[in-house]
């Protein structure tokens, strides 16, 4: 097992969430429905900070790499937001932060993060269709950098997965992704359905 098998697996297995959260019923659940620029902006932002706190809260575990590794994100993501949103903000960490901050093992953490960042991926690509649609290329542009930027992010995960993971560790990580990815699912559905839209169809 490496981390592009835990990758792979993790995208068959999950099929129909990823085909759901990359399709735009998720962009009007992300953003309670108010499908602007502003508040596509918004959700981003709050996506990036979300993931720079929970890092945070990690900053003080793992060996040294690991922790350069945190530190990294953490900025990085701050950087997102500000890139992506004039004026950031957090008010409520989406259910996946939650699930995220749960775990302690390092196998754990770097599982739960390549789960995030595959679902932020989906997000941020429909992000780049929704700007294409808008007719606003310049938009569009900085979300296909911050596509490019979280693919480049998500490598760095995945490498340091392939260097702290050995045996057993796999399924630990491919448990904390699967939670991850499951929890933003589960916040997807439930979102839409208290909005009284059917989650099921993909649009």
């Amino acid at each position: 097992m490496n981390a592009s098998d835990l990758e792979a697996a993790l995208r068959d297995d999950h099929e129909t969430a990823f085909s759901r959260l990359g399709s735009s019923k998720a962009m009007y659940a992300l953003t309670a429905g108010e499908m602007d620029g502003n508040s596509v902006r918004a959700a981003a932002a709050a996506d990036a900070l979300a993931l720079a706190s929970v890092l945070d809260d990690w900053a003080d575990d793992g060996d040294a790499d690991v922790r350069s590794l945190y530190a990294d994100l953490a900025a990085a993501a701050r950087e997102h937001a500000e890139a992506v949103a004039d004026d950031p903000s957090l008010d409520e960490s989406p259910p996946l932060y939650d699930a995220l901050d749960g775990f302690e093992s390092t196998p754990e953490r770097l599982g739960g993060l390549l789960g995030r960042y595959l679902v932020s991926l989906e997000y941020v690509g429909q992000m780049v269709g929704f700007f294409v649609g808008d007719a606003d290329p310049m938009a569009a542009n900085d979300f296909r950098g911050l596509r490019s930027d979280l693919e480049s992010e998500r490598d760095r995960v995945a490498e340091a997965l392939d260097a702290a993971c050995d045996g057993d560790d796999w399924d630990r990580a491919g448990d904390a992704a699967d939670a991850v990815i499951e929890a933003a699912y589960d916040d997807y559905v439930e979102t839409l359905q208290s909005m009284g839209i059917k989650p099921k169809n993909v649009c």
